[in-house]
C-alpha cells in the first residue's frame, strides 16, 4: 500500500479542500501518513494569495524535493492555489514536481497519484466554476472542531486580491448539502462549526437571489445540536438586520463575529474596490455592538496599499483605539501581478508599510491588554483543545475565540479533563492575547 503524505498550506479554506483530498486517496486504497518522511508521495496543496505565502509554498515543494533525494519520497505532486495560478512556471522552474493540480481538479487528485507512480507527468486543471462543491472528508482539525466550507470563489473584485482570478466566480452550496455535512460531522463528535467562505455574508446570493446566511445558520440549528456554531469571513456592507437579529437571539451562534474591513480611509477604500465606505463600516459596528451585547468582534486590516498617506494610517490607528477590536490581525500589501493595484502609482516604501504594521500592532496590544484585564474574575464556558505536557496545564478557547487565528485560555483542573470537554474557567490572570484560569465546575 502506497504511503502518501500531506502538506496543507494557507487558510481553512484550503484546508478543507487537503481534507476532502485525503478522503479521495484514502477511498482508493492509499494510506496517508503524518510523517512526511514516511511517504512515497508527498501531495502539497498550496496558497498563492502573497507573496510570503507563495514563498512558503515554494520552500515546502524544495524541501519535498529533499525527501526525493535521500528520504522514501518518490513523487511529489503539488495541488491548490499556486498550483492553479502558476501552472507553467511551477513545472518549468521546478521539475522535482511530478504532477500539478488545479483547484477545480480535486476530484482528479488520485489519478494524478496513480499517474506518478506510473513515472508519468500528470497535470488536471478543470474549469474551477464548474467543479463539485463540497465532498465527503478526514477531518484533519481536532475532533470537537471543524470547518464547514459554505461556498466557493468570489465576486468582489477588490483591486488587490488575486482570489477571483485563482478561485473563479462565487458559488454557493444548497442550503440541504451544508446541513447534511453538518449532521456528519456532528456525528463525528464536532462540538464547533466554523462556518467558512471568501465571503460568508454574500452566502446564497447566486442560488436563492438573496443573502442566506441567517437562513442557513436556522437549519443547521434546527437538524443538528452541535453547541457552537461560528461566523468567519463575513463583509460588513453585507451583514444584514436578520443575520444580527440570529446572532443576538440564536444561543448556539456564538456572539463572534469576523469583520475584515481592511481600512478606514475612504480614499483607501475606495481605491480598493472594497464595498462600503467608513461610514458603513462604523455603523455596523456601532449596530452589532448595541444589538448583540458581549459580541466579539475580530478584523483585519491592510497596510503599505498605494497611496496610502501618513493621514490615512493614522486615521486607521485612531479606528482601531476607538472601535476596540477584542481580536486583530493585519498585513502589509503585497503586489499581486494581473490585479488592478498592481498597476496603481504612489507605491508605499517597504520600510515605511512594515513600520506602520508594527506601530498598528502595538496599537492593537494595548487595546487587546486593556479588554483582557477586564476579564479577571469573570467565568467564561471553554472547549477545552488539549494538554501542554511542558507546561502542565490545560488550554482551549472560549466563545470568543476562533480556532488558528485567536489566542487561549490555560487553565489548572484538579478533575478528569479531556480534549472536547466543555467547562467553566474562573480567570485569574491576563497576558498579552491569552488568559489563565481553573476550573470550577
Amino acid at each position: 500500500m502506497t504511503k502518501i503524505g500531506f502538506i496543507s498550506l494557507g487558510c481553512s479554506k484550503n484546508l478543507v479542500d487537503t481534507e476532502v483530498m485525503l478522503r479521495k486517496l484514502y477511498d482508493a486504497g492509499f494510506e496517508i501518513t503524518p510523517d512526511e518522511t514516511e511517504a512515497e508521495i508527498i501531495v502539497i496543496n498550496t496558497c498563492g494569495f502573497i507573496e510570503s505565502a507563495k514563498q512558503e509554498s515554494i520552500d515546502n515543494i524544495l524541501d519535498a524535493a529533499k525527501l526525493k533525494e535521500w528520504g522514501k519520497c518518490r513523487h511529489i505532486v503539488v495541488t491548490g492555489c499556486l498550483a492553479e495560478r502558476y501552472r507553467e512556471e511551477v513545472m518549468k522552474e521546478l521539475p522535482e514536481v511530478d504532477a500539478l493540480v488545479g483547484v477545480g481538479s480535486l476530484d482528479d487528485i488520485v489519478r494524478a497519484c496513480e499517474a506518478v507512480l506510473r513515472g508519468e507527468k500528470y497535470t488536471s486543471f478543470k474549469d474551477k466554476n464548474t467543479s463539485p462543491l463540497g465532498g465527503e472528508r478526514i477531518l484533519t482539525t481536532a475532533e470537537h472542531t471543524a470547518y464547514l466550507k459554505i461556498a466557493e470563489g468570489c465576486d468582489n473584485k477588490c483591486t488587490y486580491c488575486a482570489i477571483p482570478l485563482i478561485r473563479g466566480r462565487m458559488r454557493s452550496r444548497t442550503v440541504e448539502d451544508i446541513v447534511n455535512e453538518a449532521k456528519e460531522l456532528e456525528a463525528l463528535g464536532v462540538k464547533e462549526l466554523n462556518l467558512i467562505a471568501q465571503d460568508t455574508t454574500r452566502y446564497g446570493l447566486d442560488i436563492y437571489g438573496k443573502y442566506s446566511l441567517a437562513e442557513l445558520v436556522r437549519a443547521i440549528t434546527e437538524e443538528t445540536s452541535i453547541p457552537w456554531i461560528r461566523l468567519l469571513y463575513c463583509y460588513p456592507d453585507k451583514i444584514t438586520d436578520e443575520l444580527i437579529e440570529e446572532l443576538r437571539e440564536n444561543p448556539r451562534l456564538v456572539k463572534y463575529m469576523d469583520i475584515p474591513i481592511q481600512h478606514i480611509s475612504d480614499s483607501v477604500l475606495e481605491r480598493m474596490n472594497r464595498h462600503g465606505n467608513s461610514a458603513l463600516i462604523k455603523e455596523t459596528v456601532k449596530k452589532l455592538r448595541e444589538r448583540v451585547p458581549g459580541i466579539t468582534l475580530r478584523t483585519t486590516a491592510m497596510v503599505g496599499f498605494p497611496g496610502e498617506s501618513e493621514k490615512d494610517f493614522e486615521e486607521l490607528c485612531e479606528f482601531i483605539k476607538e472601535a476596540k477590536f477584542e481580536r486583530f490581525g493585519a498585513f502589509v500589501y503585497s503586489s499581486e501581478e494581473d490585479t488592478p493595484a498592481a498597476e496603481f502609482k504612489d507605491t508605499v516604501d517597504p520600510q515605511v508599510a512594515q513600520d506602520r504594521y508594527d506601530i498598528l500592532m502595538q496599537t492593537q496590544l494595548t487595546v487587546t491588554e486593556e479588554l483582557n484585564a477586564s476579564h479577571i474574575g469573570e467565568i467564561y464556558e471553554v472547549l477545552t483543545d488539549g494538554y501542554d505536557t511542558v507546561a502542565k496545564i490545560f488550554y482551549g478557547r472560549s466563545r470568543a475565540d476562533a480556532p488558528d487565528v485567536d489566542g487561549k485560555i490555560y487553565f489548572t483542573s484538579s478533575k478528569k479533563t479531556s480534549a472536547g470537554d466543555l467547562v467553566q474557567i474562573k480567570i485569574k490572570e491576563a497576558l498579552d492575547y491569552d488568559l489563565i484560569g481553573e476550573r470550577i465546575d
